[in-house]
């Protein structure tokens, strides 16, 4: 080890000894101030164990989450980021908080979420082994950009990889990139094949409407959400794809799917997260995991942080959901408008820099179908915006409530019984958790809390 990065690795680990005896969390701050000093510092480390890497716009934690489990399970040592700290810094920190002092890090596998524009700079830095990409859509305009950019970004990158690859085949943004090397033999993609939901028209908006490679418009066979669903382009035959896993007889009712003919329950009836567990099962194919451990993974796992997470509420059922883009934003919704009876909706909106302070993205989700929703609530920093927002797509004025503060909007939201759902972009979602268990600890303690007015819709006027 050079004397660089010897200093790297000690310098670091005080650094996180120091924030523990103090009480604090090393979360992010030591790889921060690492990377600063020294931007090859992810080189100070000694991985010898595969890492497996997952990326995309949505389900990145989700599916980061659901391989960690499947391989413990398996009875293999893994270290990974399970509530993201997806960056560099993040990932930096992970590993000064797992090394030893000469930066040796002891695992059999390294399972990490990461973000989809830094892909190229951490792994240019540790040896990948596999790499899972869901999906690409429009996110976060302000930090990111058009989704062309990170798509060249990964694309760059996977020029010059050998390792495996399991892409989306129906995400042309992502099957695309399949293409990008065309010595790797490692590529494996996933499809799943058409649910009862699907649309022969688009019913949401999205990205991938023309052929990458002779920008001619796609031909899709059906839609499953967004620009997700079967493609092919007609004039040089781009989309027709042999998926090495084919999910089949998709069945939100049960919920169940079928992989290599055998049936897979699962905890969750979105075909959105029928995405997540078809990568969960094209990666875990890869390593010979034991059929059992999908199935109990499958049926039972959930992440419970924020991503379809379930609350029973004082005599309420809610179901909450991270949405930080409109393709998110839209599956929660799609959920909610396929449950049969009568639901109510919270929306909480942040604009905070981690969330991106361009809000304009709320202008793509599709509240035009609203299925027996019978109020909404909003909150967060820019609780009138997502107000305004609804109340545009026709949806009536007077049953939209905006309630800037969090408990207050909890309290109105549980003022009344029955099916709930809430919405919360990024900065959002874990006060909102926060929040539904401060009421439902109240509840349970007998103790009330007033809901502030009963309503308020002056932003109509």
């Amino acid at each position: 080890m050079s004397l660089k990065n010897a200093f790297t690795i000690i310098f670091g680990k005080l650094m996180v000894k120091t924030l523990h005896l103090l009480g604090r969390d090393a979360g992010n701050f030591p790889g921060l101030v690492l990377w600063t000093i020294n931007k090859d510092c992810l080189k100070a480390f000694k991985v010898d164990c595969p890492i497996v890497a997952v990326t995309g716009t949505n389900g990145k934690t989700s599916v980061t989450n659901y391989l960690s489990h499947i391989f413990a399970s398996g009875g293999k040592k893994i270290i990974t980021n399970p509530e993201g700290n997806n960056l560099d810094t993040g990932i930096c920190s992970l590993l000064l908080n797992h090394c030893d002092m000469r930066g040796r890090v002891h695992a059999d596998y390294l399972v990490l979420e990461t973000d989809e524009s830094h892909v190229p700079v951490v792994y240019s830095k540790l040896n990948l082994q596999t790499l899972v990409l869901l999906n690409f859509f429009r996110d976060q305009l302000d930090r990111n950009g058009e989704v062309e950019t990170l798509i060249l970004k990964v694309k760059k990158f996977l020029e010059t990889f050998e390792g495996n690859v399991v892409l989306n085949a129906d995400d042309p943004n992502v099957a695309r990139l399949g293409l990008a090397n065309p010595n790797n033999k490692n590529i494996h993609y996933f499809s799943v094949d058409r649910y009862q939901g699907a649309t022969d028209k688009p019913y949401e908006v999205g990205e991938g409407k023309f052929c990458p490679f002779c920008d001619t418009e796609l031909v899709y066979d059906y839609y499953q959400y967004s620009h997700i669903g079967k493609f092919h382009c007609p004039k040089c035959g781009f989309g027709n794809i042999e998926p090495e896993v084919e999910i089949k007889n998709v069945d939100l009712t049960v919920p169940s799917f079928e992989a290599d003919g055998e049936t897979y329950k699962t905890a969750h009836n979105s075909i959105y997260y029928m995405y997540n567990m078809a990568a969960v099962y094209t990666a875990a194919k890869l390593y010979n995991f034991d059929k059992a451990i999908l199935h109990d993974t499958f049926e039972h796992f959930e992440v419970n942080n924020g991503r379809l997470e379930r609350f029973e509420v004082d005599g309420s059922s809610l179901l909450v959901n991270l949405a930080k883009n409109p393709v998110g934003a839209n599956m929660t919704l799609r959920v909610m408008n396929e449950q049969a009876g009568s639901k109510e909706l919270l929306f909480v909106l942040n604009d905070n820099l981690a969330d991106g302070h361009d809000v304009s993205w709320i202008w793509d989700i599709n509240f035009s179908v609203f299925n027996n929703v019978d109020r909404v609530v909003t909150s967060g920093t820019r609780a009138y915006d997502i107000a305004i927002r609804i109340k545009c797509s026709g949806y009536d004025p007077d049953k939209i409530f905006v309630y800037p503060d969090l408990d207050e909007a909890t309290a109105s939201l549980f003022s009344t019984k029955g099916d709930k759902f809430a919405i919360a972009n990024y900065t959002a979602i874990q006060p909102t958790r926060a929040a539904i268990k401060r009421y439902k600890s109240l509840k349970e303690n007998g103790e009330e809390k007033s809901n502030g007015k009963t309503e308020n819709s002056s932003y109509v006027s």
